[in-house]
């Protein structure tokens, strides 16, 4: 059974369809401002076609990696960053249509390959581009290579695997070398 329903003024209608007032509007700017301020790395993706579902997973996935998303008017976005004396200068013609932000003040890779990560199961989510931790403009395809980097963890994973590498190559000679003195000397004694 299927009804049209149709929606009836009221109060809580009312609240639903009207504008966010200014110090709702001062209240978005300043969180932006200070998520920017802190921000490695911010990337910027159009969203239109997703669903509120999708977005949701999206933010769990963010949430693990240490990313805020936020979904907030583009025009607000710009006051936030004109607001910010690193982002004063950048180039916002690209905010343009229906954005969502990936902001991390941990990892800057982190933004980058999260959103790229969801991207490739959902066609709806389009990288458009992003801006580094020093206020500059990056294209989506600059953000796409990033997010084929490795994390920062795997990164320092990496770099102490190396440090190691000359320590394990000793110890291991050393103890071959030991090993071999061990079963000579045991030789010996048995002869």
């Amino acid at each position: 059974m299927c009804r049209n329903l149709t929606i009836r003024p009221n109060i809580l209608t009312k609240e639903i369809f009207m504008a966010i007032s200014r110090d709702k509007k001062n209240e978005l700017v300043a969180d932006m401002g200070q998520l920017l301020a802190d921000a490695k790395t911010t990337v910027f993706a159009a969203y239109q076609g997703l669903s509120v579902a999708d977005i949701q997973k999206l933010r769990a996935s963010a949430r693990e990696n240490g990313v805020v998303i936020r979904v907030i008017k583009n025009r607000l976005v710009r006051v936030a960053l004109a607001d910010n004396a690193k982002y004063q200068d950048a180039d916002t013609s690209s905010l343009t249509g229906q954005l969502l932000y990936a902001i991390s003040a941990e990892d800057e890779v982190a933004p980058a390959k999260v959103l790229n990560d969801f991207a490739k199961t959902n066609d709806a989510l389009a990288i458009a581009g992003g801006f580094s931790g020093e206020g500059a403009l990056m294209s989506a395809d600059d953000v796409k290579a990033l997010a084929s980097l490795p994390s920062k963890s795997q990164l320092i994973a990496e770099v102490i695997a190396q440090l190691l590498s000359p320590v394990h190559d000793v110890t291991s000679a050393l103890s071959g070398n030991l090993h071999a003195l061990l079963d000579g000397v045991e030789a010996k004694a048995t002869s």
